[in-house]
């Protein structure tokens, strides 16, 4: 790595949807941090604007912080306001942290019920009780998605492969990017290569713009595709799907998203 500088990574994770909709991002107050007792600030939210809180808080529920030895850090103050929500983890140790809040195998469950449409979410557990197994028009899909941020505290460490879901890998480590430099990634879905995904690459600052400024790119067979940042700042990367492999029997479609901020810095 020929350099090391402040970045900010986040994925945000909803069912499938458009560049322009409600998009879920994880905002860390630093990217690079040193020190024996360093601390990081993470905000969470979802808005109409990238990295703006003006819509609705994001839940913790799924909320997972990994040290770089692989180890639970425990969130501190953990907080849930109008807009957004908020907490504090220390980091103790050297190396790159995982700040993720996973979606993994709630439902959703759309039917209609005397000419009205219905819809309900939650687990594997409730739908029996909560859901009409004979309902009209019934629909299950099983929702697996992930928001997520990396800071890392002195030098930084590999990022780890996700199992499930869509994760990304990068070249070079997404606390280490630059404008007008190149920078791959590899898509993968179930820890293999997410091949022909369209993916959504948004800057920030989209309120105070004319006009999105979107790129699109497509993977290809091996899940890769590259960007030269056009310019310094925050960016917001987005991709979605949907398949079969359902883990829960009464879904009969697995919908499936990923969302990463990235803060590229100038040269």
């Amino acid at each position: 790595m020929k350099r090391f500088a402040p970045a900010l990574i986040a994925l945000s994770a909803l069912l499938p949807m458009a560049a322009h909709a409600h998009d879920a991002f994880i905002v860390p107050s630093a990217t690079v941090l040193s020190g024996e007792k360093a601390w990081v600030t993470v905000d969470a939210a979802i808005g109409n604007d990238k990295f703006y809180f003006n819509h609705a808080p994001m839940r913790l529920d799924g909320l997972e912080i990994t040290g770089p030895d692989g180890q639970t850090v425990q969130a501190e103050n953990q907080h849930t306001g109008k807009l957004r929500s908020g907490f504090d983890a220390q980091l103790t140790k050297d190396g790159t942290y995982r700040i993720a809040v996973v979606t993994d195998g709630t439902l959703l469950a759309r039917w209609k019920e005397n000419g009205a449409n219905k819809r309900w979410f939650g687990t594997a557990k409730d739908l029996a009780s909560k859901v009409p197994q004979n309902a009209e028009d019934l629909t299950v899909i099983e929702r697996v998605s992930r928001v997520e941020t990396f800071v890392t505290k002195g030098q930084p460490t590999d990022i780890q492969p996700v199992a499930r879901g869509f994760g990304i890998q990068m070249e070079p480590h997404p606390n280490d990017l630059f404008a007008q430099e190149e920078a791959t990634f590899t898509l993968t879905l179930d820890g293999q290569p997410a091949a022909d995904t369209e993916v959504h690459i948004v800057p920030g600052g989209s309120r105070y713009r004319d006009s999105l400024n979107e790129i699109k790119v497509t993977t290809d067979k091996q899940g890769r595709f590259s960007v030269t940042w056009p310019q310094a700042g925050a960016y917001w990367l987005h991709a979605s799907g949907s398949d079969g492999k359902t883990s829960v029997e009464q879904a009969s479609k697995r919908a499936v998203s990923y969302s990463l901020t990235l803060e590229v810095l100038p040269q």
